[in-house]
């Protein structure tokens, strides 16, 4: 289940259709971001902020394990956006399941 999600996450990566860091909350704003994936390990206050916008610009989000982003990249992140809805959906169905 989960090596699906990674391997679509990887592809999107690939495919420059995934948003990190600064540019994480204008994607969201500009409803960009289709998907977001925050880490349990992300800090109380990003978490919280990151979940406040995603809800008011009614963009989906998961909570995933860090494990999770270990497995698709080298780079050390705690959360990230998917600005793709093909990926997005994919990636939302590998991870509910």
């Amino acid at each position: 289940m989960k090596n699906k999600a990674v391997s679509l996450i990887q592809f999107a990566f690939k495919a420059r259709k995934v948003v990190l860091g600064d540019a994480l909350i204008p994607s969201i704003q500009k409803t960009t971001a289709k998907l977001v994936l925050i880490s349990t390990k992300c800090g109380q206050n990003r978490k919280k902020k990151l979940k406040d916008k995603c809800t008011f610009y009614n963009v989906p989000w998961l909570e995933v394990e860090p494990e999770l982003f270990d497995q698709i990249s080298h780079r050390s992140f705690n959360s990230l956006a998917i600005c793709e809805d093909g990926f997005a959906k994919a990636i939302m169905e590998e991870m509910k399941g």
